[in-house]
């Protein structure tokens, strides 16, 4: 049982740290809305938001499959 207990609080957690890291890219995407850049620089920030999204989401899917 103890095992159990202590793959519940490991997965809390690694989700939590999951949560914080979808938070963490959301406010990067309103700090770069209040930014005045040049055009191709949005296209790069949208891009690096986009590819640290597809990377959380990975992120996601792997602790989905370690705890289950």
């Amino acid at each position: 049982m103890e095992i159990v207990e202590y793959q519940d609080y490991e997965w809390a957690q690694d989700w939590n740290i999951i949560v914080s890291i979808f938070d963490t890219v959301d406010h990067l995407k309103l700090l770069f809305k209040k930014l005045d850049v040049p055009y191709l620089r949005e296209i790069q920030q949208k891009l690096l938001i986009l590819n640290l999204e597809k990377y959380a989401f990975s992120l996601q899917n792997y602790i989905i499959e370690k705890y289950s």
